[in-house]
């Protein structure tokens, strides 16, 4: 999800709710204590630089139980965020501290914001010599195919 489709769901609701993939809620009494642009410079295995932006929430869940984001108040970090940072329209990223820091994607499911657990990959994979996936075909039922050649089947 970008910064301008947060912006456009954020005033068409009631509340900000958060949950994890696997359904689990974020408590509702977090708090967004960053919003930020972050800039990763690497180099992949294949040797090839590379150059990612992402826009930076950072959840984080204190003692305080009274606590609650209202939309507007999370709509006006963002537009701070834009003014003093010239954060620009990017994925967002969501850091969320479960068991560690997790670094999640971001996407809406009509009623709230889901936390969608990310993955690495090898950006170089034609470089590094990982082959390609092989093509699965399922072998069952072939026995019964008459164009295979089978002990009995006449065809050696």
């Amino acid at each position: 999800m970008k910064l301008a489709e947060i912006k456009q769901i954020l005033p068409t609701l009631e509340n900000v709710e958060f949950q994890l993939e696997n359904g689990t809620f974020v408590p509702e009494h977090f708090h967004v204590t960053e919003v930020g642009m972050i800039t990763k410079n690497f180099i992949d295995c294949g040797g090839v630089i590379r150059n990612e932006e992402v826009v930076n929430f950072q959840l984080w869940n204190a003692d305080d139980f009274e606590h609650r984001l209202k939309p507007n108040k999370l709509l006006h970090i963002i537009q701070l965020s834009e003014d003093k940072l010239g954060i620009k329209n990017l994925e967002i990223e969501v850091e969320y501290q479960n068991q560690t820091i997790g670094k999640y994607d971001l996407d809406f499911n009509g009623k709230n914001f889901v936390l969608k657990n990310k993955t690495t990959a090898c950006l170089a994979q034609d470089s590094c010599g990982i082959p390609a996936e092989k093509q699965k075909i399922v072998l069952r039922g072939l026995e019964n195919n008459s164009s295979c050649c089978t002990p009995d089947s006449g065809c050696c």
